[in-house]
Formats: structure tokens, C-alpha cells, sequence
């Protein structure tokens, strides 16, 4: 399968409601599977919640399913493919960005692995870095918003 189909094939299972896709060709076989989890990360100023009363969740209390879409204001980088985010080039190094980073257009934010292949994520704009909307190793669908410059 050419690597343009292949893309196609990848844009075309994650906007869709399949779970879990497989496909054979000539000897060669590629599954998919889709995890419905979505996962909301906030990180907030430990000063300003202190004391607040107000209850803050964390991804893994976050009921699945929940259809809150995070309040952002700037422009947003979203994912070009199906993969695993990293937030570093390699386990134990620094990320690439951190919130309140300058960024400039065409600097690396990220990487997608899909299908082994590890993809540079680019800021498309310059701006500070508002929001990162993934942890590393996170598994991000097509058109996913990963971060939020301004």
C-alpha cells in the first residue's frame, strides 16, 4: 500500500466511529484501534486554588466520555495524524516546550510516532505557549488540538 493511501486510510478510521479496524493486502496486514478515553489535563496555579474550595480533577478522574472542550484562547496546533505523542526527543530529555515558552513558526513542539515512523509536530504560528492539551505518551486522533499558543 502506498504511503499516501495509507494516510487516507488512518484519516478516514480515526473520524469514523470504528473502534478497531484490519486490513490485508499482499501479504500485508495493518490493525487499528481507536481508544474512546478522552483526557482533560489543567494545570493550575497551586496559589490560586489554594484555599479555593473548588474541586480540581485530574485525567484519570475525569469521567470517559465527557464531551468538555477545554476553554482556549489563541491559536491552535492540532494533530496531523494518528500516533503516540512525545513531548521530548527521548526519554530522559527535556521537553521540547513547556507552558510560557516562546515559539516561534516552524519550531518543533512535539513528535507523533505512527506506524514507526516519528513525525515533528511544528508550531504554525509565533507566540508564547498558552495550553499543552497532552501528556507524553498520550494516544492523539487526527485533527486533535495538542496546544494552544497566543
Amino acid at each position: 500500500m502506498e504511503f499516501d493511501n495509507l494516510v487516507k486510510l488512518i484519516q478516514a478510521v480515526s473520524e469514523s466511529e470504528l473502534t478497531r479496524f484490519s486490513y490485508e493486502e499482499n501479504g500485508v496486514s495493518i490493525s487499528m484501534k481507536k481508544d474512546k478515553k478522552q483526557k482533560l489535563v489543567t494545570i493550575n496555579n497551586v496559589a490560586e486554588t489554594a484555599g479555593s474550595g473548588a474541586p480540581v480533577l485530574t485525567a484519570a478522574e475525569m469521567p470517559a466520555g465527557q464531551n468538555a472542550a477545554p476553554q482556549t484562547e489563541g491559536n491552535v496546533v492540532k494533530s496531523p495524524l494518528v500516533g503516540t505523542f512525545y513531548s521530548a526527543p527521548g526519554p530522559e530529555a527535556e521537553p521540547f516546550v513547556k507552558v510560557g515558552d516562546p515559539v516561534s513558526k516552524g519550531q518543533v513542539l512535539g513528535i507523533v510516532e505512527a506506524m514507526k515512523l516519528m513525525n515533528e509536530i511544528e508550531s504554525d504560528y509565533d507566540g508564547i505557549v498558552r495550553q499543552i492539551l497532552v501528556s507524553n505518551e498520550d494516544v492523539i486522533e487526527y485533527g486533535q488540538p495538542l496546544f494552544v499558543i497566543g
